[in-house]
């Protein structure tokens, strides 16, 4: 899940195809439908993202009582309005008529604590949960950014490899040479430096041994010659999410497949390609496309149906953008990599988001 930041933003307006009186906002490669007239092409305005939850105050003030995701018509979810995709909502809030929003947008300015929005969690099953220990090692995941929302992470024709991403959950292992020990960790657990402890009845754990992967990592630390390794692979099936891939999370046939590896190595923090180091050791995610980086492509390779149970079941979720070669990204403050999903998942009916 991408982190969360409400900021101004400078808009492109266009015209809404099917209603006379909306328009659309965009931001990046985000539009969000608006009432026509409200802004210009230039002007700055906030853009709360996807998944943000709004206070009460500010959901009244915006006119969306009622109208927002979630329990408590809270989260900002993407819609279709009119037939056209809205994702996020543009707005001037109340509490910020005296900030300078230009300026605002180009400081990158977050005023989420200041319009009191905090980031959607989402609930954990209990197959999902479990006692806990503290662990420092464990190599963690990192969020991922959408492409729409920065489509600059990668330029034109930079070489670059899409894999599909799974709507699982996601199982953190690290092996840690010098103990012969592996940690097992969930997302939101691993964010935290926590692992979860051993426990049969465990999702993660039982994928972890149903695969073997303690004892792959086990064999790449030392192949790599690594004091670390952190496998990252997604849980998926019936019963982990609402997309199964003809997997049963309650049985056997539990799917599992890995989409990343890290490695320490001479005391440094390495990210490598999974599908050269671990293809023929663990199941991996589908690779869809190696070519150069060109967004329309990239977002219609995000769309259509899932690959990864052969029979085409049901939408696929979308795409993880790579470089062909691993580099920081001064977008993302960190390692070059985004994701783009696709408008079906976005707004299925219906849809789970465990963590």
């Amino acid at each position: 899940m991408s982190t969360l930041r409400v900021t101004a933003e400078v808009l492109t307006v266009h015209e809404h195809p099917n209603a006379d009186a909306l328009e659309l906002a965009q931001v990046g490669l985000y539009r969000a439908v608006v009432a026509k007239g409200a802004y210009r092409t230039g002007e700055s305005a906030v853009y709360i993202p996807e998944q943000s939850v709004l206070p009460t105050t500010l959901i009244e003030e915006l006119g969306l009582t009622g109208r927002l995701a979630g329990p408590g018509s809270d989260r900002v979810k993407a819609v279709r309005l009119r037939g056209e995709l809205s994702q996020g909502i543009v707005c001037r809030p109340k509490a910020l008529a005296d900030v300078d929003l230009a300026r605002a947008a180009a400081d990158g300015t977050d005023f989420a604590e200041a319009l009191g929005i905090v980031k959607w969690v989402p609930p954990i099953p209990p197959t999902m949960n479990g006692d806990v220990e503290s662990a420092p090692d464990l190599l963690p995941w990192v969020d991922i950014e959408n492409i729409q929302r920065y489509p600059d992470i990668f330029a034109p024709g930079e070489n670059v490899v899409l894999t599909e991403k799974l709507h699982g959950s996601a199982c953190l292992l690290t092996y840690l040479a010098d103990q012969d020990r592996a940690y097992v960790s969930s997302k939101g657990f691993g964010a935290k430096s926590l692992a979860l402890k051993e426990d049969s009845r465990n999702l993660y754990w039982r994928a972890v041994h149903a695969h073997g992967v303690a004892a792959a990592a086990a064999r790449l630390a030392e192949r790599l010659g690594a004091r670390r390794v952190g496998v990252f692979g997604e849980v998926y099936g019936a019963g982990v999410q609402d997309l199964s891939y003809g997997a049963d999370g309650r049985r056997e046939s539990l799917g599992y497949a890995v989409f990343d590896v890290s490695a320490e190595i001479a005391g440094e923090v390495h990210w490598l390609d999974a599908a050269a180091l671990l293809d023929g050791e663990l199941p991996l995610v589908p690779r869809l496309y190696e070519g150069p980086y060109d967004i329309d492509r990239v977002l219609e390779v995000a769309s259509g149906r899932e690959t990864v149970s052969g029979r085409a079941l049901h939408l696929r979720e979308g795409v993880v953008i790579r470089p062909a070669v691993e580099r920081y990204s001064p977008v993302t403050g960190g390692r070059a990599i985004a994701k783009a999903v696709s408008p079906a998942y976005l707004t299925r009916k219906g849809g789970t988001e465990y963590e």
